[in-house]
């Protein structure tokens, strides 16, 4: 154990069992340890480093930034803010924005806005409607929107007005749907909960109840949304258009910033009714505008699809060569593979002992998440360590 990770002990509260390396450097889809061993990154500060680690675009908007205007608050209009705001909705399906600091806090909006609704325009309808195996953050409210009992049970009692219903079941939410509820939130592919993609109609069935009954369907693309699953927004691949879309990760490569959008139809916030005090500053604005301009650009969604194609078909391959491993699933560069057996904890280690960072989904499976500019080589190359720690079980 290194001294910096001892220092863990003494001073951070123990809320994650971290990999043993100290990370102290990062170009491209390769990060570096305290000691100078070089590591291929597929974790990618959890899908969130989309253009890499240390991007000449993110780290040169940052230092211009940094030296211009860092924070003033939401008081005062700031251009980096502004310009986010529009390249967002000139490239989705959605009218306003709401820039925050994370995940959760976009989450945490999202519902707060869809309560509001309920309150104006569904006789005060409260409940949202979430799935078994969903994650949607850590606050309290949103640990009770995420369908995990292993998450909830520390927690209880949770906050009130979620319902966990069986995920890729139109009819489960069907049941769940009240004159209390005012709105279903989904991941269009559950990343956490163990990369699980449901049936090509699932999202079409919710997004026909929800008009049907008159509540506002969520979409919560945190993971999957900018570039990750193969084009900017996962909802164009299953031909549905959100009322609400909850962005963050991959928004800024790098910097804490998350976002939700709304159709003005679903618009129903007043000034007063919501805000943040660092939420759209121009240093986190300024980052992600940048990397949204150059993803857009550079079609890099194109290369996520194209590179998660042959990824998947290399991971394909090692499925076809071991009996224990069960499935292969994903979409663009989002992917996991499962076993028969719980070894992910193993196999982490012992990709890591050989140069990759890989990331333990669930017990018996394991996560990709690399940066959304990698190319077949470096796909190549982790097959190569990948079968190699293969092999030795």
């Amino acid at each position: 154990m290194s001294k910096w990770q001892g220092m863990e002990s003494k001073y951070f509260m123990h809320t994650v069992d971290r990999v043993p390396v100290t990370l102290v450097k990062g170009e491209g889809a390769r990060v570096w340890d305290d000691e100078g061993r070089q590591y291929l990154d597929f974790v990618a500060g959890w899908a969130v480093n989309s253009l890499g680690h240390c991007h000449q675009v993110v780290a040169q908007a940052l230092a211009e930034q940094a030296r211009t205007l860092i924070q003033v608050s939401n008081q005062f209009y700031t251009i980096p803010q502004l310009q986010l705001a529009e390249i967002l909705v000139q490239h989705s399906c959605l009218d306003k924005v709401f820039i925050s600091n994370s995940g959760a806090e976009a989450n945490e909006g999202a519902v707060k806005l869809a309560r509001r609704y309920g309150k104006q325009r569904r006789n005060g309808a409260y409940e949202v409607i979430s799935a078994n195996g969903s994650f949607h953050g850590r606050t309290l409210s949103m640990v009770a929107a995420s369908g995990q009992a292993k998450h909830q049970q520390p927690y209880l009692p949770l906050s009130p007005g979620f319902i966990n219903v069986e995920y890729n079941s139109i009819d489960a939410i069907k049941s769940a749907t009240t004159d209390k509820t005012c709105a279903v939130i989904l991941e269009p592919l559950q990343g956490e909960g163990g990369v699980n993609i449901p049936d090509d109609d699932y999202l079409k069935k919710v997004r026909g109840w929800c008009d049907e009954k008159g509540i506002l369907l969520i979409l919560d693309e945190i993971q999957t949304g900018i570039g990750r699953l193969g084009t900017l927004f996962a909802y164009e691949q299953y031909a549905v258009e959100p009322d609400v879309m909850t962005l963050a990760k991959g928004v800024g490569s790098g910097v804490p910033i998350g976002a939700f959008m709304v159709k003005d139809s679903a618009n129903v916030f007043v000034p007063g009714e919501h805000g943040s005090t660092f939420g759209g500053n121009p240093l986190v604005c300024a980052a992600a505008y940048a990397t949204l301009k150059y993803i857009i650009e550079n079609g890099i969604a194109d290369n996520a699809k194209k590179v998660g194609e042959y990824f998947k078909g290399r991971l394909e391959e090692l499925r076809g060569k071991y009996s224990f491993i069960t499935d292969v699933r994903g979409r663009g560069l989002l992917l996991a593979i499962e076993f028969d057996r719980e070894i992910a904890a193993d196999l982490l280690k012992a990709c890591l002992g050989n140069g990759l960072l890989v990331n333990r989904v669930k017990p018996d499976a394991l996560r990709f998440m690399p940066p959304l500019i990698i190319g077949n080589g470096e796909v190549d190359e982790a097959i190569g360590i990948l079968g190699k720690v293969l092999a030795a079980v």
